[in-house]
């Protein structure tokens, strides 16, 4: 008996999911446009205000929480102090 087994390189065809564009609105929500297209508007005050860890509390003072970067295909605050998995993001969740 002989058994074959055919593999496919899925990998070829996977790209690697990036942030593209990420636009502040207001009230800590970000719209963020992924490099597929696919939109999402995250709410992020749920998790702001639910956390104790003061290095993340601080980000409820809007003028800091508006101010960051797409850096390596993701949102950074700060030089990493303040940065979320990308597939997060892209469900369109972040939890505490």
């Amino acid at each position: 008996m002989k058994i074959t087994v055919e593999y496919k390189n899925t990998e070829e065809n996977t790209e690697v999911l990036k942030v593209k564009q990420a636009n502040y609105l207001s009230d800590y929500a970000i719209r963020i446009t992924f490099n597929n297209g696919v939109e999402k508007l995250i709410d992020f005050k749920p998790f702001l205000s639910k956390s104790f860890h003061p290095s993340i509390k601080k980000y409820l003072n809007e003028k800091l929480f508006s101010n960051f970067a797409i850096t390596d295909g993701n949102i950074n605050w700060n030089d990493y102090e303040l940065i979320f998995p990308i597939s997060d993001l892209y469900n369109g969740k972040i939890e505490v």
